[in-house]
């Protein structure tokens, strides 16, 4: 059965902390009923991986809506994000192929630990942000050690635009 592309997003609107809590409120109790009848570790597993599934669409209709997905853009898309002084960030690092930031506070670890579900704010949020990249542009690629939803003091945003391989060439790995 092929799948059915999401309807256009507008859920930006309440900024994207705000849509995050009310997915936790709904998802948490859901998660919890699913994994005493199926295993904990499997349901998350399968609430991860559709979670970053919908986050590669969600980038690449985010990447329609701006109009582009050059870096560039996707820097500039990223409001909804931080509204409502939901990241406290520390840009390190900005050219046309590179993005570079700190995370210094995060509202989104704070509201899942006042929910009660610390742990699943990996899944829910920062699992998405790698998929959402990937769905934004395929060439754009995240690299993170760390992030404060598991402890750390910040989070560690590394953006890479990759160079594509010119569509006459073979992948350098390829036998030619």
């Amino acid at each position: 059965m092929p799948e059915t592309p999401l309807p256009p997003d507008r859920l930006n609107a309440v900024g994207v902390l705000t849509r995050r809590e009310i997915e936790a409120r709904i998802l948490a109790p859901v998660i919890e009923a699913l994994s005493a009848a199926f295993g904990r570790e499997r349901v998350i597993q399968i609430v991860r991986e559709t979670i970053q599934q919908i986050a590669r669409e969600q980038g690449r209709q985010h990447a329609e809506q701006l109009g582009g997905n050059r870096l560039a853009d996707f820097v500039r898309g990223r409001e909804p994000w931080l509204r409502g002084d939901a990241l406290s960030v520390e840009t390190l690092q900005a050219t046309e192929t590179q993005f570079d930031f700190n995370v210094t506070r995060c509202r989104y670890a704070e509201m899942y630990r006042a929910l009660g579900i610390p742990e699943l704010g990996a899944v829910l949020s920062c699992g998405r942000d790698g998929a959402l990249s990937e769905g934004f542009n395929p060439a754009l690629k995240l690299t993170r050690a760390q992030t404060i939803m598991e402890g750390a003091p910040c989070c560690t945003f590394r953006y890479r635009l990759q160079a594509e391989a010119p569509a006459d060439e073979p992948p350098a790995d390829s036998p030619a």
